[in-house]
C-alpha cells in the first residue's frame, strides 16, 4: 500500500521551513542592491563620479520597492560609497585620502603623490601662556610661554585639516622664526627636533562654528580629531590637534604581527 503523504511530520516540517524564513530574506532585500552596486565600485566597472541608474531603473532592474532601493541607496551614501544630488541623480564618490596612524604623516607629500596640489594657510603664529591641559601635555607650568600656531592644509583649495599646535620652546626655540610657506610645522619639527616617541588618539566629534567655517563645511557634519603627542628623550615636544571633515578623509594603518607597517 502505497505511503501516506502524513506519515512522515519531520519532513513534511523541513519542506515548510524555507516559508517561515522568507519574511527575514525580504527584510535584507535592500542589501542586495547595496552589494550590486558595490561590487560594481570594487571592481571598476564603476568609477568616481560616475552616474549610477535612477531609483526608477533599480526598482525595475531588482522587481523591490522604491522604498527599498531607497534604503540602499541611503546607506551607501553614509558609508560614503555614493554621493546624491538632488534632481540630478546619484554618483560614485571620490575615494577619501587616508592618513597613516603608525607615523606622522606628510600632507604636502601625500597629496602631491595623489597629483593633486597642495597649499597650507597660516593663520595663527604666536606665543602665548600654557592653559592647564596644554602644560600637562608639554610638562611645563601653567602660565608658563609656549608657542602656537593654527594653520589649514588644502588639497586642491579644498581644506583637508585644521591644525592647532602647540610646541615646547625648551626643545624647539626657533619655532616662531620659520617661514612656514616653504615647509609646513610638522616637517620643519620632524627635521630638526627628532622625535623617539608619539601617541595618537583618533576621536568622532562636531566641529565649532569657526571650525567649520575654516573647513568649509557645515557645523552639522561630524569630523575626525586626531590628537598627536611627540617626546624626544623623554621631554614632551608638540601636542598637536587636527581636524578632518570625515566625508573627505580617512586614517587608518596596516601593519604586520610584529607591529612594523606594511611598506607600500
Amino acid at each position: 500500500m502505497p505511503r501516506s503523504p502524513t506519515a512522515h511530520p519531520a519532513r513534511a516540517k523541513r519542506h515548510a521551513a524555507p516559508t517561515q524564513a522568507a519574511p527575514a530574506s525580504s527584510v535584507a532585500l535592500f542589501q542586495q542592491v547595496k552589494d550590486h552596486i558595490s561590487r560594481k565600485i570594487q571592481d571598476g566597472s564603476l568609477r568616481a563620479g560616475d552616474r549610477l541608474p535612477s531609483e526608477h531603473e533599480l526598482v525595475a532592474q531588482f522587481g523591490m520597492s522604491r522604498m527599498t532601493v531607497n534604503r540602499a541607496l541611503r546607506e551607501l551614501v553614509e558609508q560614503g560609497r555614493i554621493v546624491r544630488v538632488a534632481g540630478v541623480g546619484s554618483f560614485v564618490a571620490e575615494q577619501k585620502p587616508q592618513s597613516t596612524l603608525l607615523q606622522i604623516a606628510n600632507l604636502a607629500s601625500e597629496i602631491r603623490a595623489r597629483g593633486h596640489d597642495y597649499r597650507c594657510e597660516m593663520l595663527v603664529v604666536e606665543r602665548v601662556a600654557a592653559t592647564l591641559d596644554v602644560a600637562t601635555a608639554l610638562d611645563v607650568r601653567t602660565g608658563e610661554s609656549v608657542f602656537h600656531s593654527v594653520c589649514v592644509h588644502m588639497e586642491d583649495d579644498l581644506p583637508i585639516q585644521l591644525e592647532d599646535r602647540y610646541v615646547n620652546p625648551r626643545v624647539a626655540p626657533d619655532y616662531l622664526q620659520q617661514d612656514f610657506k616653504q615647509q609646513q610645522p610638522s616637517e620643519y619639527l620632524v627635521r630638526n627636533v627628532p622625535f623617539d616617541e608619539i601617541e595618537h588618539v583618533v576621536d568622532a566629534v562636531l566641529p565649532t562654528a569657526e571650525q567649520a567655517a575654516r573647513l568649509h563645511m557645515e557645523a552639522a557634519q561630524p569630523c575626525l580629531l586626531l590628537t598627536r603627542r611627540t617626546w624626544t628623550r623623554g621631554v614632551p615636544v608638540t601636542l598637536v590637534r587636527c581636524l578632518h571633515p570625515a566625508t573627505r578623509y580617512q586614517l587608518g594603518s596596516r601593519y604586520k604581527s610584529d607591529g612594523n607597517p606594511v611598506s607600500t
